[in-house]
């Protein structure tokens, strides 16, 4: 039985709250779940200290028996200092897409355009 720790989504609409679970990875997301270890709530401000509640002690336990924390929890458990986060690091995320840079080819081109005219008139 492969276990998670992972979120479960409580809360009004436009109003999330979260319960950290440990559960089946088969079972559904708000399902059914083995242990409750702990709570986020992204609403409060992110340097208020209820924002991420976690018991230590139970996620130590989980950790042991193999349970696999999913990416969100696992940012948690490494500032918890029970886990460590690989950096990701994606650099062709940040670069523009292909229509974006065949934009600013041609932008580039007629500026360089506009600038050797202006050069040859003023000569």
């Amino acid at each position: 039985m492969p276990l998670k720790i992972r979120l479960t989504r409580g809360g009004a609409k436009k109003r999330p709250y979260y319960r950290i679970v440990v559960a089946d990875s088969r079972a559904p997301r708000d399902g059914r779940f083995i242990e409750r270890i702990g709570s986020y709530d992204p609403m409060k401000p992110k340097d208020d200290a209820n924002r991420v509640v976690l018991d230590v002690e139970k996620a130590k336990e989980w950790l042991a028996k193999g349970a696999q924390p999913t990416d969100r929890v696992l940012r948690f458990l490494d500032v918890a200092g029970l886990a460590k986060r690989p950096q990701r690091n994606n650099p062709q995320k940040a670069e523009p897409g292909k229509k974006a840079q065949e934009r600013a080819a041609e932008r580039a081109a007629a500026a360089g355009a506009a600038a050797e005219g202006a050069a040859a008139s003023e000569a």
